[in-house]
């Protein structure tokens, strides 16, 4: 292929691209990012073939080029300042598209130009075989040149050889770097996706060349991939198959504790209102014979009593007797019979109610006792339930 053939090839490569540029809608942010890539890395190849052999040899062996080399290096310089801010911008600035725009419209302008004026005056004074010779040492020369725009670096021989050299093996290493890194990352991210039962789309960034050591590096990951998926699923239904035996394990035995629980609260209900029942029995109990202690002891009393009256009773008619023998001996008798009795009564009467008071006082704490331990017994079995 002979050079300006293998140049204006480039040229309509690049058109398509714009074209599909200007189709893309307003949000198709992703695609117009993808477009620009690959702009800027035909674009700046293109350059540097074109600086490096093209423009050198065809002003050395053609007339009345210069002017024609001259513009073309300002234009060159002046598209890969504008390639290298559309490298970093994000497709959703507003400037993109504006940007990406008067790009457009310069190499538009710029090719026509060249197709139109420099190449058939190219094509006029070097012969076929000169134009082959050239177009072969382009291709050679394609296959390292620069991948990214460097506006800071020479257009012109020799300096444009080395740097572009030196630049052009760098740019492949980076690109070939960032593609291993992507192609990873996608094959990693297809694995987690597969075992997770998940789909996903591989999205890839940066120009070819990195998609092309990225889509390698994803390939070769890929080979191992459905073994690995298949690894992991077999993995997850394991897991799965012990998640629900132990699921099932532990739902028995909290069933089980539950029931268990219940049937002890249960006993220890009516172990509790046993208890309560037995203490309020028990207090009614030890009441009740208070009570019956207390009625004995008034009863008592009262017979001690009607003892003492009955003495009374009986001492005064015996003292009346005597007194109708001798009246003063006897009244002074009758008296002392008198307070005799009365004093007997008196003391019986004291000694009934202390009797009735002692005998209160221990029934009554008695059921206190009994009445403090039932309230402590229903207290334990509402604590134990």
């Amino acid at each position: 292929m002979d050079a300006i053939t293998l140049l204006k090839d480039q040229h309509h490569d690049v058109e398509k691209l714009f074209k599909q540029f200007e189709q893309a809608g307003d949000r198709a942010h992703a695609r117009k990012r993808d477009l620009v890539d690959r702009i800027i890395e035909a674009l700046s190849k293109h350059a540097a073939i074109e600086e490096q052999l093209f423009y050198p040899v065809t002003k050395e062996t053609v007339p009345a080029v210069e002017d024609e080399v001259r513009e073309s290096l300002e234009e060159h310089h002046i598209v890969k300042w504008t390639l290298s801010e559309l490298e970093t911008l994000d497709p959703a600035d507003e400037q993109f598209d504006a940007k990406v725009t008067v790009l457009i419209e310069h190499v538009r302008h710029h090719v026509k130009e060249e197709e139109n004026e420099y190449f058939p005056k190219v094509r006029d004074e070097l012969g076929r075989k000169a134009l082959s010779d050239l177009g072969e040492a382009m291709e050679e020369a394609l296959a390292t040149a620069p991948t990214h725009p460097h506006p800071r670096a020479a257009q012109t021989p020799p300096r444009n050889l080395i740097e572009g050299a030196v630049v052009g093996v760098t740019d492949r290493v980076v690109d070939t770097v960032n593609g291993v890194v992507q192609g990873t990352r996608e094959a990693v991210a297809d694995v987690v996706a597969g075992a997770r039962g998940e789909t996903r789309t591989t999205r890839l960034s940066g120009g070819p060349t990195t998609k092309r050591a990225a889509r390698r590096t994803k390939r070769s990951i890929d080979t191992a991939r459905e073994e690995i998926v298949d690894q992991v699923k077999r993995a997850k239904a394991t897991g799965e198959d012990a998640t629900d035996r132990a699921r099932r394990t532990a739902e028995t035995a909290a069933r089980t504790a539950q029931a268990g629980v219940v049937e002890t609260g249960r006993a220890a209900t009516v172990a509790a209102k046993g208890t309560a029942t037995a203490a309020e029995r028990g207090a009614k109990r030890t009441t009740a014979t208070a009570k019956r202690g207390a009625t004995t002891t008034r009863r008592t009393a009262r017979t001690t009593a009607r003892a003492a009256k009955n003495g009374a009773a009986q001492t005064g008619r015996a003292a009346t007797a005597a007194a109708k023998g001798t009246v003063t001996s006897a009244e002074r008798g009758a008296k002392e019979a008198t307070a005799t009795a009365k004093r007997g009564a008196t003391t019986t009467r004291r000694t009934a109610r202390k009797s009735t008071k002692r005998v209160s006082s221990q029934a009554k704490r008695q059921a206190n006792t009994s009445k403090t331990g039932a309230r402590r017994s229903g207290k334990s079995s509402s604590k134990a339930s």
